[in-house]
């Protein structure tokens, strides 16, 4: 079918209106309660399970890299301002879920004041060797060699702006148009891959590119100030010095590996890919962009490009739970249940209308055998036969005769003689585990006594 044009103006009007709405709709679900009794009773009734255990390892890195701050105000600050927090349900419903991230940015930023003697050695050779070993060359340093401003302007925007924009517009869209627990899911995945990738620069410390072309393979140290690399250029580009102050007072200057830079590209790719498909090649576009400014900038390695990227892999996968595997769940709309988006996807990929539960079971007219029920199958089906297992013999009929035998051929009989009329469809084999006990078939069943009937006749003339 071929596409109605929408002059531009009025698609973005469209595209306003659309996220407007979406926007008081999300306002409206929202719990606006600022009574701590409330957050208290759901604390109460919360039954606790293995999965809550992750609060006390959020309790244990409070209490280990807080006291590391220089500044008491800070210290007595923090932990007041997120306990009232934790306290009104307006805005529990968003530290709760973004705690992970939280936990991160406490971690990079009081890294810094980490005493000396607690920090490991920084490798300054490593990842040039790894390099130059895996890959044949060092992959960052040719693509140093020859720059342009036009250039450093397509790098600079996917590496010092829209690296730090881009996680705040994915959560606000998945707010305003996806199920509440995948903005849950995007700020669990986001937080601990960036927790673990901040851990892991502090345990194994490696110099980035910028390094060895500054200071060559000489041994460092943290008394060093960071570099903003390539981007000193986009600086004198636009006459100012933003990267130039940020980079080279850095909390962590020797960071390389992983690059968290490539680990949150590929995170925000997969998360945008799963959960709005649409964007898929143009997520993306940008991150093959964002690993190319990387090493162009010189400040990662290719080997920091593919540590960072699995980790991303790993963390969403691990993460992503079964009730959004699914794609009709994972771009369900708001104010749906992913698990009951799963289970009609279920059903509608056979075409199939999804059971109504409730009062203990399913419909009554799903397993309805009355006359009309009968007549419609008449009407539709026509007539199956049964084939009998017994060399010899030709199929038959559920009462004995033969097919096409008996003047009841084609017309509604009684018994066991209309019993092959009743057989599995889909949609019976679909909800068989939907099934209770009494609902198995058995002898007094039509299709059971034409079973065991046959079986019968099998095993006497086996004997």
């Amino acid at each position: 079918m071929a596409r109605t044009y929408v002059p531009p103006a009025v698609a973005v009007k469209q595209t306003a209106l659309t996220i407007y709405r979406a926007f008081i709709a999300a306002v409206g679900r929202l719990d606006k309660s600022l009574s701590p009794r409330d957050n208290i009773e759901r604390l109460r009734r919360h039954k606790w399970t293995w999965s809550d255990s992750i609060y006390i390892f959020h309790f244990l890195s409070l209490v280990f890299w807080l006291p590391i701050m220089p500044s008491y105000p800070l210290r007595f600050v923090i932990p007041v301002l997120f306990s009232i927090g934790l306290l009104l349900p307006l805005t529990s419903q968003f530290l709760i879920p973004a705690s992970p991230i939280l936990a991160w940015l406490l971690m990079y930023f009081t890294s810094q004041f980490m005493p000396k003697t607690w920090r490991p050695t920084i490798s300054v050779t490593l990842l040039p060797t790894l390099e130059s070993v895996l890959f044949g060359a060092n992959i960052s340093d040719i693509l140093t060699r020859f720059t342009h401003p036009i250039l450093d302007v397509i790098a600079w925007l996917p590496y010092g702006l829209i690296h730090f924009t881009f996680p705040f517009v994915i959560a606000a869209f998945t707010w305003l148009f996806r199920p509440k627990e995948a903005l849950h899911l995007w700020a669990r995945a986001f937080g601990w891959l960036n927790y673990a990738g901040v851990l892991f620069q502090i345990l194994f410390p490696c110099a980035a590119p910028w390094y060895e072309v500054i200071h060559g393979l000489t041994p460092a140290n943290y008394a060093m100030s960071g570099s903003p690399g390539g981007l000193l250029r986009i600086d004198r580009l636009f006459h100012g010095n933003g990267y130039t102050v940020t980079f080279t007072n850095s909390p962590l200057v020797f960071g390389a590996l992983p690059s968290l830079h490539a680990a949150c590209g590929t995170m925000e790719a997969l998360f945008l890919a799963h959960f709005f498909p649409q964007t898929t090649r143009y997520v993306w576009t940008y991150v093959g962009v964002l690993y190319w400014s990387t090493m162009y900038l010189s400040h990662h390695y290719l080997i920091d490009l593919v540590a960072g990227g699995c980790m991303a892999i790993f963390f969403f996968y691990a993460f992503l739970p079964d009730e959004f595997k699914s794609t009709a769940a994972a771009t369900s709309p708001p104010g749906t249940s992913p698990r009951a988006a799963a289970a009609r996807a279920k059903y509608e990929a056979y075409d199939l209308e999804a059971p109504i539960r409730g009062g203990g079971g399913a419909r009554a007219a799903d397993y309805d055998l009355s006359e009309g029920s009968q007549a419609s199958d008449e009407e539709e089906v026509p007539d199956i036969a049964y084939r009998s297992p017994i060399p010899g013999s030709g199929p038959t009929m559920g009462d004995g005769k033969p097919n096409g035998a008996g003047p009841g051929r084609g017309k509604r009989g009684s018994g066991a003689g209309r019993s092959h009329r009743h057989t599995a469809s889909i949609a019976s084999l679909i909800r068989e585990g939907e099934r209770g006990p009494d609902d198995a078939w058995s002898a007094a069943s039509p299709l059971g006594a034409t079973f065991l009937d046959s079986a019968g006749d099998v095993e006497s003339g086996r004997r």
